[in-house]
């Protein structure tokens, strides 16, 4: 008489994020989970060419993204703050017509990483109820983005790859 929401909750957040898993041997399944959980934010991110529909969900959970509490119009918006003035529809009676939505900016995270985060919309834009404000880390465009997408050759260069060793530009 049970009945998953979704065939996603079979499995954690981590690999319900992994690709094609079912696909994948178990040993390597559990290997990309944990990668995932140990992901260090880098500074241009980028959302994952082939996705499994999670990403947007786990990044909006994660809290790390900053999400409209009321639908209005976007009066001003700067690298510290956003300022939202609510929709009529929205507005409450006692509450303020505006919603202030403060950003962290170069905040250090316990694993001493940077907390930044960056906003998304620009003065002027129409948004609604749920809409995402701004980027946090490991975010892109309000998706999660753990790394870049890299065009990868498995080739021999020169003896330095060596032993599984590998190569990767300084440009990344």
């Amino acid at each position: 008489n049970y009945m998953d929401v979704s065939p996603k909750q079979i499995v954690s957040v981590a690999a319900s994020l992994i690709p094609f898993l079912e696909h994948d041997d178990a040993n390597r399944a559990l290997m990309g989970s944990n990668m995932q959980r140990q992901a260090v934010p880098t500074l241009r991110a980028e959302t994952p060419l082939v996705g499994t529909g999670m990403e947007r969900s786990v990044a909006i959970d994660s809290g790390v993204t900053v999400i409209a509490k009321r639908g209005g119009v976007v009066d001003s918006v700067d690298a510290s703050r956003i300022v939202v003035r609510v929709s009529d529809e929205e507005t409450i009676a006692g509450e303020p017509g505006v919603d202030i939505y403060n950003l962290t900016k170069y905040t250090r995270s316990n694993q001493n990483t940077c907390i930044n985060q960056r906003p998304l919309v620009n003065a002027g834009d129409a948004i609604s109820r749920g809409d995402v404000l701004a980027d946090g880390p490991s975010t892109h465009l309000g998706e999660l983005a753990l790394g870049q997408n890299l065009l990868v050759a498995f080739m021999p260069w020169n003896g330095y790859n060596f032993e599984d060793s590998i190569l990767i530009s300084e440009r990344v």
